[in-house]
């Protein structure tokens, strides 16, 4: 039987691919300490998905570990020897990070490297697949010539018409302090596989959504906006009108393509993987949406003042993903989200009332 560690294995990214690969047959080690609860508070908590994945998986195994436990990471590659590796955990809100710097930079980079280390001193052969983020290029999308349309902003070069590649710089530009420290864990994911020959790969995620993200408002921007809709809350759109545009992938498309690098890695390599221009919408445009899901109308106030290092328009171009995996594309189109989410939404507010 293969079998997989999965950090971060209670969150969005890494519960989906926890049962991803456990319902085909993987016995999956799942590496979690609840850090989002202290980072969020009871909002962030995830104890409770922990527990229904020991419930519903018998090929789950969960290991109390905080990844900047450096000895702790060690013993456990030594003790494991595991097939693949899958790197979710991590400190996810640029806007939180500036409160809590050392943590942050801690967990991030240092945790990245704790795990690639051990990776390469005890199981140097397998693929390792690290959860990164668009935020590695910081506002440098904001210096690209947009045109303002009625609802969103939009690149105006042709070069960009399918999105943001990889090939785009990161440096020379305001990150935040989370994207920092997410450049550096990129970098060094890449590192290790070009210089040791290790078969990793960094995934610079766009939004990453699903009905089991807690999002909150430093972070989860589709669950979080859809949770204040059902509940009537009001939510804060933070500068640019309200047209800045993000790309949405769902953790199922996320997990179904690391599978895919899993059976065929490659060493040191980095992928945009959002939802694409298809699955992009602007914070206006979700309101809409959400509206026809929920019948309730989006109940918001204006900040003019923007989030620091805040694309104003960004989505993934997925050309070089699809070009390396032919047979992976977005199953999960931006529709089928929205009602994913609002569904679950309603699911708890009706449970919560009863």
């Amino acid at each position: 039987m293969k079998e997989l560690i999965v950090t971060g294995s209670s969150g969005l990214i890494g519960s989906a691919v926890t049962r991803h690969f456990a319902e085909r047959g993987w016995k999956v080690h799942g590496v979690d300490c609840n850090m989002r609860a202290e980072f969020f508070g009871e909002g962030g908590d995830t104890r409770s998905v922990q527990h229904q994945l020991e419930e519903d998986l018998n090929l789950f195994q969960h290991h109390e570990l905080d990844i900047r436990d450096r000895s702790g990471v060690l013993e456990l590659l030594e003790l494991l020897d595991p097939d693949a590796l899958v790197h979710t955990a991590a400190q996810p809100s640029h806007d939180l990070a500036a409160n809590v710097p050392f943590k942050d930079f801690d967990t991030n980079a240092v945790g990245t490297l704790n795990l690639l280390e051990a990776t390469r001193r005890h199981a140097r052969d397998i693929p390792f697949v690290h959860m990164s983020t668009n935020k590695v290029y910081g506002d440098r999308p904001n210096t690209l010539d947009l045109i303002e349309q009625e609802t969103r902003f939009e690149f105006e070069s042709e070069e960009y018409r399918n999105g943001i590649s990889e090939e785009f710089p990161i440096d020379q530009s305001k990150h935040s302090l989370f994207g920092a420290s997410k450049a550096a864990a990129d970098i060094v994911v890449q590192e290790y596989g070009r210089y040791f020959d290790m078969k990793t790969c960094c995934l610079r995620g766009g939004c990453l959504t699903g009905a089991g993200h807690a999002g909150v408002e430093l972070h989860g921007f589709l669950s979080y906006l859809i949770k204040c809709n059902v509940k009537r809350k009001k939510y804060t759109v933070f500068g640019y009108k309200g047209k800045q545009v993000r790309d949405n992938i769902h953790s199922k498309d996320v997990a179904r393509f690391i599978m895919f690098f899993i059976k065929d890695p490659r060493l040191g390599e980095v992928y945009n993987l959002g939802g694409g221009k298809g699955n992009s919408c602007s914070i206006i445009e979700a309101f809409d949406l959400v509206e026809k899901v929920t019948g309730e109308e989006m109940i918001y106030e204006y900040d003019e003042e923007s989030r620091k290092g805040d694309h104003i328009c960004y989505y993934s171009d997925l050309s070089k993903a699809k070009r390396h995996y032919p047979k992976w594309g977005i199953n999960i189109g931006l529709k089928n989200i929205f009602e994913e989410i609002g569904k679950n939404w309603i699911n708890k507010m009706s449970k919560k009332n009863k």
